[in-house]
């Protein structure tokens, strides 16, 4: 490709709204254009990327026996309906009518789609396990799109879905599909990790469910490690526990204390001359159940904070709020002072697994400006229940109760499900098994972020200069410039490039005559692996061409003759 015919402008500032390396540094390096908020165009040196990616998925999928189809991105409502899901995806799904007034909407997801394929085509175990895939527009109206093609609304997904007859048959597809990430990934030069995570909506109940995080200072999502025993956990789904807590003496009587301006625990802490663990942090949740609300007291140690991931699917409601200041005044709980001795019984009581029952701690008195010192729960409250509702945090301890964990940033590029029969069975799915019973088959879900992942290698591997791309999906291996003026070296630069172009290596020439300041700058903003220089003094004078590695920084150099040998030794 010679740069004189691309379409491809650079930036020398970073755009205003742009706000992170990936998103900075695609604009500034013309990979990506602005149709709107959160939609973008791909410009030809981000395609071809991406469609590096794409292959790479491919290939790898179907090494393990995954057929590609390819779905609609409009979607007819009335599968969505069959789920339930019409209502419950809410603003995120851009939903419009034909002309016939028909519901339709642009697909955020497909187990609906697919599903409905499954069930019209497949009707026999015979036919099992299948999984098939997609790589294919998806639209969710985000309502702050942010971060470039991080968390745009507009993207590119690859989603694959399985169908098996039973639970054998789903866990041996998951651990190949596990796999086959894996080794997509590696091939993508990413470092990457894989956690335990939290399916929410999308998963049924205990199944299965990891992602796979590519690891980058700038991740939105923080994943909680215990290297030494092998454990990794998204912290929504993180289960640890807390190291060398201290407990307050054994007997205590409950004793109202006024504490006039102090409605936080830390405040109250301060003013009692006591450890911060030993107060307790009430909170007011309200859980929709369809049109039903219902509110609950959650209490959690006063330095710990609510998981409220964990909190929605202990409760299993379809959504979850802090209560307002309207509601605490209905329920007549005073902010700052509330908590569970002698309150309203129709409110339910959760407890962080991490709160002793049989120790005591300061809580709120449910009195403006007054707390309560020495509530023991074994003692003082009746009705309760005691479950894992605490953010996972820095220096806790793992599952072993032994290990340390740490915490790092990851950006999730690909997450993998085990769906059981949620979908199948609520679209009426079914086929017959080995006896010719009519049974509902179980699925898994499996996808892939293919824009956000190309934003995530960038995000990983860059410098102050630009991009620095993993080899295996830079847009092309090699940028190839010649400084010089005179027709005999533009002649040989034609000639080098030809030359490199017959010997398969992807390469960019920068034919367009500008100076070499200028062009340096252009290639270290693209980062493609490795940069040729044929400058027409130092070749006149030693003829020996210039390679630079991007990465390194390393020079080598070498003559016309050993340039294709060099850079193909280089790139394998």
């Amino acid at each position: 490709m010679k740069l004189s015919k691309a379409i491809w402008k650079t930036l020398r500032e970073n755009p205003s709204d742009a706000e992170i390396a990936s998103h900075q540094l695609m604009m500034r390096a013309g990979l990506i254009h602005k149709s709107a908020g959160g939609i973008y165009s791909y410009l030809p040196f981000a395609y071809r990327s991406v469609r590096k990616i794409e292959n790479i998925i491919r290939e790898e999928l179907d090494k393990v026996g995954c057929q590609e189809i390819l779905m609609t991105v409009v979607t007819p409502g009335d599968l969505w309906k069959e789920t339930k899901r019409w209502d419950q995806m809410g603003d995120q799904m851009l939903k419009f009518n034909d002309r016939a007034g028909r519901d339709l909407c642009i697909s955020p997801t497909n187990e609906e789609a697919v599903t409905d394929i499954f069930r019209n085509i497949v009707s026999s175990y015979k036919q099992l396990p299948l999984t098939v895939y997609q790589i294919n527009t998806k639209f969710r109206d985000e309502i702050r799109p942010r971060f470039g093609l991080m968390r745009g609304r507009e993207f590119t997904m690859k989603d694959a879905y399985s169908f098996h007859l039973d639970k054998a048959s789903m866990d041996a597809i998951y651990d190949d599909l596990f796999k086959a990430y894996s080794a997509i990934f590696e091939r993508l030069e990413l470092k990457f990790t894989t956690v335990e995570a939290d399916g929410g909506a999308m998963a049924d109940g205990d199944s299965k469910t990891h992602e796979f995080q590519v690891i980058a200072d700038s991740g939105e999502d923080t994943l909680i490690e215990a290297a030494e025993i092998g454990y990794a956990a998204n912290i929504e789904k993180a289960q640890t526990f807390r190291n060398g807590l201290t407990f307050s003496k054994e007997t205590e009587e409950i004793k109202e204390v006024e504490t006039k301006g102090f409605a936080t625990c830390a405040d109250v802490a301060k003013h009692l001359d006591i450890p911060l663990e030993h107060t307790l942090k009430t909170l007011i949740y309200t859980a929709t159940y369809g049109t039903k609300e219902v509110h609950y007291m959650v209490m959690i140690l006063g330095d710990d904070e609510v998981n409220e991931v964990k909190l929605l699917n202990v409760l299993k409601a379809n959504h979850l709020t802090v209560a307002s200041e309207k509601t605490l005044e209905e329920l007549n709980l005073p902010k700052g002072y509330m908590g569970p001795y002698q309150k309203d019984e129709s409110i339910s009581v959760l407890l962080d697994s991490a709160i002793s029952l049989g120790h005591n701690y300061v809580v709120g008195a449910n009195k403006t400006d007054y707390h309560l010192t020495g509530l023991n729960i074994e003692r003082d409250l009746k009705k309760y229940k005691h479950v894992d509702l605490r953010l996972a945090k820095e220096g806790d301890l793992g599952p072993d109760k032994k290990s340390v964990v740490s915490c790092r940033k990851g950006i999730e590029v690909g997450h993998i499900f085990q769906l059981g029969d949620k979908y199948s069975k609520a679209m009426k799915a079914k086929v017959l098994d080995q006896n010719g019973k009519s049974v509902t088959p179980l699925m898994g879900c499996y996808g892939i972020g293919v824009t956000r992942t190309l934003a995530a290698a960038i995000e990983q591997s860059h410098d102050e200069n630009g991009i620095i791309w993993p080899q295996s999906i830079a847009p092309y291996h090699v940028y190839f410039a010649v400084i010089g003026k005179s027709a005999e070296i533009k002649n040989l630069a034609n000639s080098i490039y030809q030359e490199l172009q017959d010997s398969g290596i992807e390469v960019l020439f920068d034919d367009r005559g500008m100076g070499p300041g200028p062009m340096f700058k252009d290639a270290d903003l693209l980062g493609l692996p490795y940069r040729v220089v044929l400058g027409e003094r130092d070749f006149n004078k030693d003829g020996m061409l210039e390679i630079k590695e991007r990465k390194t920084g390393e020079v080598i150099k070498v003559s016309k003759d050993e340039l294709c040998g060099k850079l193909k030794g280089l790139l394998s």
